[in-house]
């Protein structure tokens, strides 16, 4: 048994794939990945989308067959037909793990549009309007943890559309998330129905938080240096604990609900003087999910170590806070900046997509 099979079967952590594309769907690459190494759901974003469909290859066939049957289509709409037909696919090839694990797992996320991440109203319709569209079970919804997409995801819950909160970056993210969860299950008259993770961002934290403390330069800033993104996780995984815990969570476990996972999101090692598969490693424990980009879930199948992590020194996490706090880092400033930042990105990446779309209708 491998690291990644490890994962699951010793440490009952889900492993997801943190990508998407249609070679992976067509040519088995995804179904091999499920069943050889037990990876069981799939996210998305715009930036891999963006990727995917600028590598061309089965895109520009896709494209050019979507013009001659409607030279009429409008750019978004060539976007959300291949992407939807993407997510469809991969739904249907986790299906197996969503039955086998009565909707535990063996979902696909698919995100709501980030130029609508400041819009309350908009999110809901555009995450109602891709939820009927798609048709599959095993969908989650991606929304951005905004002050405007918290009432969102609450609402959603309660309408029984399953959610990944996506963009949280610090505890109170986190609480917001959890909350608006909980809120939107005791509202829902069938919350057996309905599933959601929490995606909680890893590894963009350090590296902000690491080029603030060497801008302080101090030796004792300077030692905390990668230290703060798995502290942050696990201080959101003890949060977790105890919001769902089993005396916390028992009128609602009583009615059939799942609890709402951690995922830990932007798992790839951005610096390479530290270990490449160190998000991974740090932040295993039951009842979490770790979406992982190939490069990275190829690296923690070669030589990751699957232990029980997240519960080791959850004191410690408390002390790398109380130490940054005294150096002069101010964790909530930078949290909020990346939330910020993090949106901005995704636009971007979605407009970089539309742009790439336009050009492959003029050369088709």
């Amino acid at each position: 048994m491998n690291p990644l099979q490890r994962l699951w079967q010793e440490q009952r952590q889900a492993a997801w794939l943190d990508f998407i594309e249609r070679d992976l769907l067509t040519g088995g690459g995804l179904a091999l990945l499920v069943a050889e190494d037990g990876v069981r759901g799939v996210t998305s974003n715009p930036s891999i989308f963006q990727k995917a469909i600028e590598g061309g290859g089965p895109y520009d066939e896709a494209v050019a067959g979507l013009l001659d049957a409607n030279p009429e289509m409008t750019t978004i709409q060539l976007y959300e037909t291949l992407a939807i037909e993407d997510i469809q696919h991969a739904a249907d090839i986790l299906h197996s793990v969503w039955e086998e694990s009565r909707g535990g797992d063996g979902y696909v996320s698919l995100e709501v549009s980030p130029h609508l991440a400041r819009d309350t109203a908009g999110t809901v319709a555009e995450a109602r309007r891709l939820w009927q569209t798609v048709d599959r079970p095993n969908l989650m919804i991606k929304v951005p943890a905004t002050p405007e997409g918290i009432p969102a995801i609450e609402n959603l819950i309660g309408e029984g559309i399953n959610v990944n909160a996506t963009l949280m970056f610090s505890l109170a993210d986190y609480e917001a998330v959890a909350t608006a969860y909980l809120r939107g299950l005791e509202a829902n008259s069938n919350p057996a129905g309905v599933a959601s993770v929490a995606s909680f961002f890893v590894s963009r934290v350090d590296t902000k938080v690491d080029a603030a403390l060497e801008a302080i330069g101090t030796p004792e800033a300077l030692a905390l240096r990668g230290r703060a993104a798995i502290a942050n996780a696990k201080l959101a995984y003890r949060r977790f604990g105890e919001l769902f815990g089993p005396e916390a969570f028992a009128t609602l476990s009583a009615r059939g609900a799942m609890v709402q996972r951690p995922l830990w999101a932007s798992t790839s090692t951005k610096n390479p003087d530290y270990r490449d598969v160190i998000y991974v490693e740090e932040l295993i424990g039951r009842d979490t999910v770790n979406t992982l980009p190939v490069a990275t879930l190829e690296a923690f199948r070669d030589h990751g170590e699957a232990r029980g992590s997240l519960l080791e020194d959850v004191g410690g996490a408390d002390r790398v806070f109380a130490e940054l706090a005294q150096v002069g880092v101010d964790i909530d400033a930078i949290t909020t900046e990346l939330q910020v930042e993090g949106v901005a990105a995704f636009a971007k990446s979605f407009d970089q997509l539309l742009g790439a779309l336009d050009g492959a209708r003029a050369g088709s």
